[in-house]
């Protein structure tokens, strides 16, 4: 080869695509870099989250993905957003999906960044942007009061099931202060709300909308962040409500939901409920379904969908649902 050809070869040569997997605990950051293959370890603190952005910057890293840990990656994701190094934060579930795929099955803190890194590499998620402060609270007071709701349940059902006097009692007394405290949560919500007036106005936005109340659009604000922001497929598709098709050669298999963000679902199947009764428009939407024959799972979801779309569009047009009508 003459040097021109092997000038020529060098000055097209495509760069790798280098990826950085961290595997979150409470005390510790593990990290992988592809297709490099090296292995770093920092302190889940302040300052190790600061060596890690220099090692970042020190690969060149083109993105930077590490699993959602409940509040453990909270500090290297905004850290290195703030840094301006491309993070996406990924489902627990989906890495280790695809780790089982490729044949993963043993399971380190060494090995979990290393999947991660070769899901980034393969899958290139895209980067999120980590929550505000005042969207992390809200997400926390949301998430404990549905921990309560869920509490509320169980006890109800055991309450059915008791027949001794005192236990009885006792069972009515933590009711009681449940719902207690889910008062006081949803005080507190209400006031986080009002003190920011880009999350006051969305809350003022969703709440226009018949069917959905203090506590689904909290946890729309706080669990689907791309709401306003996103596609009418990608919305559907980040909360699990959008139909998968199920079909194999000739065989067609009905379609189904799945995936997604459950709090989402959870609250939406509770909102779209409400809307059949109250909302003119997913009623009538409603009663077309039902009347073609569709089976109640299939219509309260596509209610859902459809309350989900709505809100992404008024949301993006900084409109009242009210504003909207005739």
């Amino acid at each position: 080869m003459s040097r021109i050809q092997e000038k020529k070869t060098i000055t097209t040569a495509t760069s790798p695509f280098i990826v950085m997997g961290i595997d979150v605990s409470k005390d510790q950051l593990d990290v992988y870099v592809s297709p490099a293959g090296n292995h770093h370890s920092f302190k889940n603190d302040a300052g190790g989250v600061a060596e890690l952005v220099n090692v970042c910057r020190d690969h060149d890293a083109d993105l930077v993905v590490l699993e959602a840990t409940g509040r453990y990656h909270r500090m290297a994701h905004k850290t290195l957003h703030e840094a301006g190094v491309r993070t996406a934060v990924a489902n627990p579930a989906r890495s280790r999906n695809f780790a089982r795929s490729v044949g993963r099955l043993a399971k380190t803190d060494r090995i979990d960044a290393q999947v991660l890194a070769e899901y980034g590499e393969r899958v290139r998620p895209p980067a999120s942007t980590p929550p505000s402060k005042q969207q992390a609270k809200i997400a926390e007071i949301t998430v404990a009061r549905r921990q309560i709701v869920d509490e509320m349940k169980i006890l109800k059902q055991q309450q059915t099931q008791t027949l001794d006097d005192l236990v009885i009692a006792q069972i009515a007394a933590r009711i009681s202060l449940c719902q207690c405290h889910c008062k006081d949560l949803e005080q507190l919500l209400a006031e986080l709300i009002e003190e920011d007036d880009g999350i006051r106005r969305k809350h003022e936005i969703l709440t226009s909308i018949p069917g959905i109340g203090l506590t689904t659009a909290a946890t729309l604000i706080s669990e689907l962040n791309e709401l306003g922001g996103a596609n009418a497929k990608q919305i559907a598709s980040l909360s699990g409500v959008a139909p998968m098709n199920r079909d194999s050669g000739s065989f067609r298999g009905k379609r189904k939901i799945g995936g997604g963000r459950k709090p989402v679902r959870d609250v939406m199947y509770m909102a779209a409920v409400v809307a059949i009764r109250w909302n003119k428009d997913m009623a009538a939407f409603y009663q077309r379904l039902k009347k073609a024959g569709k089976p109640f799972k299939v219509a309260i979801t596509a209610v859902m969908r459809k309350l989900l779309i709505l809100a992404n569009t008024l949301l993006s047009e900084n409109r009242l649902w009210s504003e909207t009508q005739p």
